[in-house]
């Protein structure tokens, strides 16, 4: 798949659904039939949107864990729990379950953002505090994570 690259406000109506913006839609074209995979963030207050295929290659990975460590089986159980297979309607439209707008905290303002091969939603306020909270930081973060220059792993 493709790389997803964008950053877009939008709104939920009453029902929970999301309008996806026109420019993601234009991205994820060839996959919006095979549907997705919606689940909680492990690190953040919001929703990952895995496109189908990225959740089966997930999926596989996981698989390959040894499922009589307590360990594995208690990770594959968190990280599973409460995701929904959810589809993008012919009008364009994705239905957010109401257990999983309540773990986010969305109500009516949210951003839907590129996360390289998922889509994150979050509430409006929760992502603009993340972001805020994240620049504090982020020049040593980035030199941290992307500035090594004694491998393959660094950008520079």
């Amino acid at each position: 798949m493709d790389l997803i690259t964008g950053t877009y406000d939008c709104k939920v109506d009453a029902k929970g659904r999301l309008m996806m913006p026109a420019a993601l839609k234009k991205q994820l074209s060839s996959i919006l039939s095979d549907g997705f995979v919606l689940r909680r963030s492990v690190f953040q207050k919001c929703l990952e949107l895995y496109p189908m295929g990225e959740w089966q290659v997930l999926m596989q990975k996981m698989n390959k864990l040894n499922k009589f460590k307590k360990k594995n089986n208690d990770f594959i159980r968190r990280f599973t729990a409460g995701a929904k297979v959810v589809d993008v309607d012919i009008n364009g439209r994705l239905l957010i379950p109401k257990d999983l707008t309540v773990f986010a905290n969305i109500s009516k303002n949210i951003v839907v953002a590129s996360a390289i091969n998922i889509i994150e939603i979050w509430d409006k306020d929760l992502y603009e505090q993340a972001i805020d909270d994240a620049a504090i930081d982020f020049a040593d973060l980035a030199e941290e994570v992307m500035g090594q220059d004694d491998d393959d792993n660094g950008i520079s």
